[in-house]
């Protein structure tokens, strides 16, 4: 996944979950953050950030917070972006659990869900849906950096899908590389790290994928080992 135009700056605050005051060649200017998580260990005053150039005059900032930078390693913060990652990925067939499919759509309603992705092979279809990951602590990637109810009743639901005759994924798509191991975040939120766990013996595949992040692109890399589930 590419991105058009970017310009690198230097984090300020971020008053709201929404937007950031960055400083733009020596000005400051008012981002739109692309992440509603807290990202709290990377969004640090004075760290490095990488910015999309808006092409819509209408919009209230001319900016969007896309990446940035924990000392060396440059850590994709926006969470539009791991759907898109994730559906081009399998397209050229890099995740082999789901290759060669008939046919693949994104935001299909399973229930009371609506999940990232639906795919059909010749020989079974199913969902799949992708959780974008940015945190980071001595190698060890996890998920979530803040409680989601949402996100333990999507797990809740795609275990349902699986009982149903559907193949079920949670993929989790970590935004940097340089990770050992990927595991559900307990002490932030035990409830969907015990869902994901239970899920997973219930037959929902677990998956977790690092990427290589540019300033201007993202894209699927390797597997990860999945611990903790």
């Amino acid at each position: 996944m590419k991105y058009n135009t970017i310009k690198e700056g230097i984090f300020i605050k971020r008053p709201n979950r929404f937007i950031a005051h960055v400083l733009v060649d020596g000005k400051e200017e008012i981002a739109h953050v692309r992440n509603t998580g807290r990202c709290r260990e990377i969004l640090i005053e004075g760290t490095r950030v990488i910015l999309e150039v808006s092409d819509n005059p209408k919009r209230k900032t001319g900016y969007s917070l896309i990446a940035a930078y924990k000392g060396d390693m440059l850590i994709n913060i926006d969470s539009q972006v791991p759907n898109q990652v994730v559906y081009e990925a399998i397209n050229q067939n890099k995740i082999p659990l789901i290759t060669n499919v008939k046919k693949l759509k994104r935001e299909v309603t399973y229930g009371n869900s609506r999940f990232d992705i639906y795919f059909e092979k010749e020989d079974f279809r199913g969902f799949i849906e992708v959780k974008g990951v940015t945190l980071e602590e001595n190698g060890l990637a996890m998920f979530p950096d803040a409680p989601t109810e949402r996100g333990r009743k999507h797990i809740e639901e795609m275990a349902d899908a699986v009982a149903n005759g559907y193949e079920g994924f949670i993929i989790f798509l970590i935004q940097m590389k340089g990770v050992q191991a990927f595991s559900p975040n307990f002490s932030m939120d035990p409830e969907f790290s015990e869902e994901l766990r239970k899920s997973a013996s219930l037959g929902v595949k677990v998956l977790a994928y690092d990427t290589i992040v540019n300033e201007d692109e993202i894209v699927i890399s390797e597997p990860i080992k999945v611990i903790g589930i």
